[in-house]
């Protein structure tokens, strides 16, 4: 059994995931009803509550293109366990096997039956050890009475002793093997596992889904819906998102009005910059996808968690324990009460932004196919995704050695901001960052100022790649008691937009 000290150091990470997943189908019109005339709106870096309207061109997330999947007959070899990592018995699979989803859910408009398809998977052996603790956030829309289902799903994992995290955005139409139900949609698992009395329930049956399939043991399960996350989000007192790309997307006027009514949604544009989002704000940049897709929600989602275990690390958050406990308590499904999070808050200190690494199931890990029901659904890439969980669940050697680096940003352009977003670009590379004020606001390229008396051109050139700078201006300034590394002074040449999943860990 792990000890409690392994438990409590990993409370940062499980605090923000408690607080953030509650971001799962947007209610947005889809692009698919004619939209009603609209005016094109914008915030500002830190927005006013009522945005201004303006005319730019529309940013639209380039859509990924997909392999197309081969179908290949499976042996019996292929069809059959091999090890789980699962602490419920699963029984052996039935290729053929469906299940009435139509009687599981009945609420929901067209859901797919499971069924049956020509290569069924094999179990993963596990990839995790007794040395990571594991979670599974979970994003639900459940409401008293009505159905639901899981549309996000992310695993944490976390290596306590050396303070790294990996987060893995599983997308909700993933095509995998659901013990007792046979091949479905990821998303059908909860539920599933709720109302056909599965062992442990529908955190029993996702626990199981996910270490058949990825070879990840799930040790802890938060699931958590939209009110809660909205009132922890402005108990904080708002969180400030670094969004590099700017976003546009449908969004309500004003959360007061009826989401049926198409008159009521606006386009709404935010970054890029440094924002400040309340509650209703954050869950809409968390949850929208009406004009991108569920990866680059996925991406997004991570993002804002990111910045709320930022905002928590900020302030004297921990001391609101209770507070934030009685407000996610009736909207969150958990098996850590009150008293364990108020033990584990003394070592939030022990992680940053620099210690987490961000991993997004989307092609080339997975490809399109339409199932023989007619279902549009992602099939796992089995080489490329094994490739990615491997990466994701082993101890990465480079974010030791870049964990004790530490870089010092400076915005050496007249666009606000900009400083806030390189930080958190190199935070995402695994490098720990300071912000200060530049001597200019003029500087034409980038300067990068190197006090390590190594002078290792590498690991100099290694910081510059992670901006996508070309080069950069090298000042060599060998000081052994600087309190950082290096020092970016940032130019007209450095462009904040960049994708997380394409940054070397």
């Amino acid at each position: 059994m792990k000890s409690f000290q392994r438990y409590v150091i990993l409370f940062p990470v499980f605090i923000s995931a408690v607080t953030f997943y509650a971001c799962t189908r947007s209610a947005a019109p889809q692009e698919s009803v004619p939209p009603p005339p609209f005016i094109l709106i914008t915030s500002a870096p830190n927005p006013s509550p009522t945005p201004t309207p303006f005319q730019p061109s529309l940013y639209t997330p380039t859509q990924p293109s997909l392999a197309s999947y081969n179908l290949a007959t499976p042996t019996p070899q292929q069809i059959l366990p091999t090890e789980t990592a699962s602490p419920t018995p699963i029984p052996p699979i039935d290729p053929t096997a469906t299940a009435d989803v139509n009687q599981l859910f009945p609420t929901l408009a067209a859901p797919p039956v499971a069924e049956p398809v020509a290569v069924a998977p094999t179990a993963l052996p596990p990839l995790t050890d007794n040395e990571t603790i594991n979670f599974l956030l979970i994003g639900s829309d459940k409401r008293p009475g009505s159905s639901y289902r899981t549309d996000t799903l992310v695993v944490a994992v976390v290596w306590p002793k050396e303070g790294q995290v990996s987060l893995i955005s599983i997308p909700r139409d993933l095509w995998i093997y659901i013990p007792t139900v046979g091949m479905q949609r990821i998303n059908t698992a909860y539920q599933s596992g709720e109302i056909t009395g599965y062992t442990g329930g529908g955190p029993g049956l996702l626990k199981d889904t996910v270490a058949y399939n990825f070879g990840i043991r799930i040790d802890h399960t938060a699931m958590v819906e939209f009110d809660g996350f909205r009132r922890i989000v402005d108990t904080l007192g708002g969180i400030e998102v670094p969004i590099a790309c700017a976003y546009t997307d449908w969004r309500l006027i004003d959360p007061s009005y009826d989401p049926e009514n198409e008159n009521n949604w606006w386009l709404y544009t935010v970054g890029p910059g440094q924002v400040h989002m309340d509650g209703d704000l954050a869950l809409w940049y968390a949850r929208s996808r009406s004009k991108s897709n569920d990866f680059d929600r996925g991406r997004r989602q991570q993002e804002t968690l990111r910045s709320i275990f930022a905002k928590a690390l900020q302030t004297d958050t921990f001391s609101k324990i209770p507070q934030l406990y009685n407000d996610f308590s009736s909207t969150v499904i958990t098996d850590l009460g009150l008293g364990d999070l108020l033990l584990m808050s003394p070592y939030a200190v022990n992680f940053t932004n620099a210690n987490i690494r961000g991993y997004y199931i989307r092609p080339p890990y997975v490809s399109s196919w339409t199932t023989p029901g007619g279902a549009a659904v992602l099939l796992p890439n089995e080489a490329e995704l094994g490739q990615m969980l491997i990466e994701a669940t082993t101890l990465s050697t480079s974010a030791v050695e870049r964990k004790v680096i530490k870089v010092d940003v400076q915005n050496g352009t007249p666009n606000d901001a900009w400083d806030a977003l390189a930080a958190s670009r190199l935070n995402y590379a695994g490098y720990q960052t300071t912000l200060s004020n530049a001597d200019r606001r003029d500087y034409s390229s980038s300067v990068i100022i190197d006090f390590t008396p190594g002078q290792d051109t590498n690991q100099r050139q290694t910081i510059i790649s992670s901006l996508n700078l070309y080069s950069a201006n090298v000042i060599s300034l060998p000081d052994a008691n600087s309190p950082v590394q290096y020092r970016v002074i940032l130019g007209y040449d450095y462009d904040p937009c960049f994708q997380p999943q394409d940054l070397s860990h």
